[in-house]
């Protein structure tokens, strides 16, 4: 069951891409966990979860009692005594909804990385993701924001693919080999780019950009995504194009 880290710039499609894959590998019959783990936390609408649903589904990071049992500290708490092992096994059955066989569940944003908060809602998170990419035995896709803040060097490795999305241009690459850098030092060793929004010709121009990162697949420009987001429906049902790309990209990770 693959495990599957997504990122990239801010407004590159990097939700898009989680939605489909999320969809395909539901599609075959596999069973599915997606990890809102973006401050723009719009990974519920792209999957297609009615409102009211993704309304109850609280970012973990922001229950306060649960940070405090599972921890002994308040959330936000900063310089004391706090569990840095808290139990996290049951949070993502508890915690989550699901819908069209697509479990999700949102992290809310807190800092983890290396210079991060060391405070209550970091340690539980930290361990919620080890948990989810090491323990759980389904697919796991994590829709992360712009970096690597939710990767420590404990679950580099259990890191099936990493997918950096980009845009067609300069600057959205530039912010890919930084993410690139961060994750390869933290031992992340399948790194994959996934062109999104490519016209004729984008695609010669990202292999030549790529600085060597294989091309997992390319996501054509498709009205169809903007039409979905206005009318509530998954992209998945809106835009078949995109399914297919997103099939053969789901090969490539195997």
């Amino acid at each position: 069951m693959p495990k599957i880290a997504i990122t990239g710039k801010g407004g590159v499609g990097k939700t898009t891409l989680a939605a489909l894959l999320a969809h395909v590998y539901a599609e075959e019959g596999r069973t599915v966990l997606a990890i809102d783990a973006d401050p723009a936390a719009s990974l519920a609408f792209s999957l297609g979860f009615p409102a009211e649903l993704a309304a109850q589904i609280t970012p973990i990071a922001e229950m306060d009692e649960l940070i405090f049992e599972r921890t002994g500290a308040q959330r936000g708490a900063t310089g004391g005594y706090f569990r840095l092992n808290p139990r996290v096994d049951d949070i993502p059955d508890r915690f989550s909804a699901l819908h069209r066989d697509i479990r999700l569940l949102r992290l809310g944003t807190v800092k983890m990385g290396g210079a991060g908060c060391i405070c209550p809602e970091s340690a539980l998170l930290r361990n919620l993701v080890t948990h989810l990419l090491v323990a759980r035995d389904e697919v796991v896709i994590l829709d992360m924001e712009a970096g690597i803040e939710h990767l420590g060097r404990g679950t580099a490795q259990a890191v099936d693919a990493f997918l950096i999305v980009v845009e067609p241009n300069r600057r959205s690459l530039s912010t890919a080999m930084q993410i690139h850098k961060l994750a390869t030092d933290i031992g992340v060793h399948r790194v994959y780019l996934v062109g999104n929004k490519v016209g004729d010709g984008d695609r010669a121009f990202l292999e030549e950009q790529s600085n060597g990162i294989p091309i997992a697949g390319l996501l054509p420009v498709d009205e169809r995504v903007n039409e979905a987001d206005r009318a509530g429906i998954p992209v998945f049902d809106a835009a078949p194009r995109l399914v297919e790309c997103a099939r053969q990209i789901a090969q490539v990770i195997g």
